[in-house]
């Protein structure tokens, strides 16, 4: 080694040399800093360099190992014996540094872990630039990379991460209103769908849906303007519940099957069930539903459904004219007329009853006006006749709800229920028909996500409260289990804005039942889904109203400033990745800048997410009251 180049190493050594350690307590260890390192800054061949601080890193050399710890903390103390002739007063200052062990170089790479624990006065040092740079490295040579932003305290450090590392896991991003969680959201799909929009394997092989409560990652376009938020590529449902139910477009609903809401539990929930009768009945009906469906004859074919319904319907009303029990037989016609919207029959066409005998009689009988009504003068009703004209509702729920009213004819007529007990149960389902029917398309063939577009964007700022919980439920459910029979070389990301709404474990507002059923869906697509590449991506302001069970199973976290204490300690309870330092910071970051721990980086970094272009940006932004207050605007 020429002579110039062991002289740079050692002036080199003696510039990034902080001091030695003074004590080792398990991954804890102090340094006692060298009397000239107190200053702010080092020059070092021209260029000046930002001295160890708290938050920073060092460097400890045992032997050939080199380990690496951050700096959480600082103290002084003063030298005991102290020569006042010889040193300046400010020397008998010693300063010392408290710092956490957290992995060590390999060769050329950093990893996580303690290899080896240092000794006493072994050498600290500042990290060089090549070091900083392989420390804050978060992708392999080869590797696709993202670019999210740049460190908060060294903004010349750009941090890009590994696709695989942050997209092959379920990711959190939590932070109060205006702490940048939507942009931070944005950032990492926009940076995603660029780098592969020219990718047919992408398209064809991972699929992506946004819950979107707020409206954030779309707007309706009229004329040559483009939808660009997030990105162009994407198909938007704009679900609206405030329109009128024939105004709502064929194209603005989601196409689903029937059979997707053909599910006890949902059914249960949508018609606020009763445990113990309502949902035992609306089990029965389900059954019943399928058996139509699947009835076949005696050369196994499938009937047809309608068919097979039809006659179901003429065997019950002539059971319900032949009863004797006045209330009853009186309660199933009018479930009947409902069922076949016989609501213009002429009054005089239904039979009367016979007070005294206690039974039907036909209407239009001349013999004998105290005759019991026969099978054959029933199959003369124009009741009966308008049976043929029947037809099932094009809309699945409406289809149900004949099915739930056939099931409590069967039902009440065979003594099975009371119609005060069931009755609610329909009705609540029936209060929420229209609103269902002005979002979900049952007749359409259309796929749910288009040829085109693997990224679906649900809009659902104008959709009601109960829209709201009810469908990212139903899609997210829809979604899992068709994903789980075929998921091999496949992938399914969905992504929920704002997802205190629907994950939420302390809500009031709803039943036990409906809130067990919302977070066991959820939560067992967070526990199971990474086997059957299904990924789950949950921003919100509220970290403290999701499920414990939900966030302790996310593997990467952006972190934004938080101020509540409830909120903070949710996080600090569940995430490990976050030393002390970084959590007594949270409610002191800036708009923009976050936390980034996780699987997908090796240590914890505080990074300044870089903003969207316009045209892209999330419509989140705080309105600027000056000018919408500024009256010299409109003298302009």
């Amino acid at each position: 080694m020429s002579n110039e180049r062991i002289q740079k190493n050692l002036t080199k050594e003696s510039i990034f040399i902080i001091g030695y350690i003074s004590s080792v307590e398990g991954r804890k260890v102090k340094i006692k800093v060298n009397k000239n390192k107190n200053s702010s800054h080092l020059l070092y061949e021209g260029k000046i360099l930002k001295n160890v601080s708290v938050g920073g890193f060092v460097k400890i050399m045992k032997g050939f190992v080199e380990i690496i710890g951050k700096v959480e903390g600082e103290f002084t103390t003063i030298e005991k014996v102290f020569n006042r002739e010889y040193n300046k007063e400010e020397q008998k200052i010693i300063r010392y540094l408290d710092v956490t062990l957290f992995g060590h170089f390999d060769g050329e790479k950093f990893e996580q872990g303690i290899k080896e624990m240092p000794l006493i006065d072994n050498k600290c040092y500042l990290l060089d630039k090549e070091e900083f740079n392989t420390l804050h490295q978060f992708y392999k040579t080869g590797e696709q990379k993202i670019l999210l932003g740049q460190l908060t305290e060294e903004p010349s450090q750009d941090i890009e991460v590994s696709v695989n590392n942050l997209f092959a896991s379920h990711i959190g991003i939590f932070g109060n209103t205006g702490s940048g969680k939507s942009n931070t959201l944005a950032r990492m799909y926009h940076e995603l769908f660029k780098l592969y929009r020219d990718n047919l394997q992408f398209k064809e092989n991972s699929k992506f849906v946004i819950f979107d409560f707020n409206g954030e990652y779309s707007k309706e376009t009229k004329g040559k303007d483009k939808d660009e938020i997030l990105t162009e590529n994407k198909h938007v449902y704009f679900l609206d519940t405030k329109k009128e139910l024939n105004n709502i477009e064929t194209n603005k609903k989601i196409p689903l099957k029937e059979e997707d809401l053909m599910n006890v539990e949902l059914i249960s929930i949508l018609s606020n069930a009763t445990d113990k009768t309502q949902r035992p009945f609306i089990s029965r009906t389900i059954d019943f539903y399928r058996k139509v469906h699947k009835q076949k004859d005696e050369y196994g074919n499938v009937n047809d459904p309608l068919i097979f319904f039809k006659n179901i319907l003429k065997k019950r009303l002539i059971d319900i004219l032949l009863m004797v029990d006045q209330e009853k037989s009186h309660i199933l016609i009018d479930y009947f007329k409902i069922i076949i919207n016989v609501s213009d029959i002429d009054f005089v066409s239904v039979p009367k009853w016979q007070n005294t005998l206690h039974y039907f009689i036909s209407p239009t009988t001349t013999t004998s006006p105290t005759k019991q009504i026969s099978d054959k003068e029933i199959k003369n009703l124009e009741l009966y006749k308008r049976i043929a004209k029947y037809s099932f509702p094009k809309n699945a729920i409406s289809k149900l709800i004949h099915f739930l009213y056939l099931q409590i004819i069967f039902d009440i007529y065979n003594d099975k229920a009371q119609n005060e007990h069931i009755a609610p149960a329909i009705n609540k389902l029936k209060s929420k028909q229209k609103d269902i029917e002005k979002i979900i398309d049952t007749e359409s063939n259309n796929s749910f996500f288009s040829t085109n577009n693997n990224l679906v964007i649900l809009n659902l700022k104008k959709t009601n409260i109960e829209i709201k919980k009810t469908l990212p439920l139903i899609i997210a459910k829809k979604l899992y289990e068709e994903h789980k029979n075929d998921y091999e070389g496949k992938s399914l990301h969905m992504i929920v804005d704002e997802a205190h709404n629907i994950l939420s474990s302390t809500s009031e507002r709803e039943s036990e039942t409906w809130k067990d059923y919302r977070l066991e869906t959820f939560e067992e697509i967070i526990k199971e889904g990474r086997k059957f590449n299904v990924f789950l991506t949950i921003a919100s302001q509220r970290p403290y109203d999701i499920s414990s069970t939900i966030i302790s199973q996310i593997h990467n976290f952006f972190i934004h400033k938080l101020m509540n204490n409830f909120d903070i300690d949710a996080i600090n309870k569940t995430v490990s990745y976050l030393d002390k330092l970084s959590f007594d910071s949270l409610s002191m970051l800036s708009t923009g800048s976050c936390f980034f721990a996780g699987v997908a980086v090796k240590i914890p970094v505080k990074i300044s997410i870089n903003l969207l272009d316009k045209r892209y940006r999330p419509n989140s932004g705080t309105i600027n009251l000056e000018e919408i207050w500024d009256d010299t605007q409109h003298l302009i």
